[in-house]
């Protein structure tokens, strides 16, 4: 029926049907848009929530660079000795930050020397003396290199390997130690003690024979008490200033404790009066030598030292010609003046 045909009232009546069955017909449709709209929302938002609970699982967040340096100062490479491998982890100025096993435990480490790596700072980082590793690797004049490989103990002490006739308290006396720590230590007792076998003595001090001969002087009993305090070396100047005398050696030459003692200063930078780089070591006798013009120290106060332990290098800070030591004995005669 064409609606153009109708009167004009009945055309109306005829458009208002057909808007209210449009209108019947939309509100169902509506409705279905609506739920699917909602659908679709829910759908969206489940799908994102996987997406991010994806993400978290797969895309790991990004470690910022530790330290960008192939060559960095200091933190070499550490190995264990019959154990598994000490892992570095770059810190500050490509130090080790972490490492993952105790120092304290009994296995021997092994550790490759880096660019700028000091035996002090080595010695700190495994919490043992600097000695200790100058034992262990025999160094004659503290001296390392970069890519040198350094054995170091697992506690400030010596390395010993038992020969025969030897027994634990025989190897305590050699290296001026106590038995029982050192079959605690090593997990054995006097019995089970086997040739080649290899151990370590804590707190041991390797005494070196003196290369100089001691000589009496003043009010106090020094005939052998001081050993001759450098790797060898020779007087270049005698007794002067506060009793003290100069010896003349390389460069970079150990500089070594005259006697047991404990250090009492040991300062590593500034003019300090003349003497440079010095330290003190206090004796069990009571008195006290000191060592000046140093290049570089190896122990630090309060460190307990052995006779003819290696404490620091020949330099010449300070007021200094030259490359030597100055060394004075305080409160005895000095035994190498001349």
């Amino acid at each position: 029926m064409d609606p153009t045909s109708l009167d004009p009232k009945k055309r109306i009546r005829y458009s208002a049907a057909i808007g209210i069955a449009l209108l019947a017909l939309g509100i169902p449709l509506l409705a279905s848009a609506s739920v699917f709209t909602e659908w679709l929302r829910g759908f969206g938002e489940a799908a994102s929530a996987s997406s991010l609970k994806l993400n978290s699982q797969t895309i790991p967040i990004l470690a910022p660079a530790t330290n960008i340096d192939p060559h960095p100062t200091g933190g070499g490479d550490i190995a264990i000795v019959g154990g598994s491998a000490l892992l570095p982890q770059g810190g500050p100025s490509g130090t080790l930050a972490d490492i993952t096993e105790s120092m304290e435990s009994a296995q021997i480490s092994v550790y490759t020397v880096h660019r700028g790596d000091t035996l002090s700072g080595i010695a700190g980082m495994f919490d043992v003396s600097v000695n200790t590793i100058m034992w262990a690797n025999d160094l004659k004049n503290g001296k390392i290199q970069e890519g040198q490989q350094l054995v170091v103990l697992p506690i400030t002490g010596v390395r010993h390997t038992v020969v025969k006739g030897e027994t634990l308290q025989s190897i305590a006396e050699k290296y001026k130690a106590d038995g029982d720590e050192i079959a605690g230590f090593n997990n054995i007792d006097g019995a089970s003690l086997a040739v080649g076998e290899v151990i370590i003595i804590p707190d041991g001090e390797i005494t070196p024979r003196s290369t100089s001969p001691a000589r009496t002087g003043g009010n106090r009993n020094v005939v052998g008490y001081y050993a001759w305090p450098m790797q060898g070396g020779v007087i270049t100047q005698g007794l002067h200033g506060y009793n003290g005398i100069d010896i003349g050696a390389p460069s970079g030459t150990g500089i070594l404790a005259a006697a047991a003692g404990t250090v009492i200063i040991a300062r590593d930078s500034g003019w300090n009066g003349g003497y440079g780089k010095y330290l003190v070591i206090k004796h069990d006798n009571g008195t006290q030598t000191l060592y000046s013009h140093a290049s570089r120290l190896y122990v630090s106060v309060g460190e307990r030292v052995g006779k003819g332990a290696v404490i620091a290098t020949v330099g010449s800070t300070g007021k200094s010609t030259g490359h030597h030591l100055h060394f004075e004995v305080r409160g005895a005669a000095n035994p190498f003046a001349r």
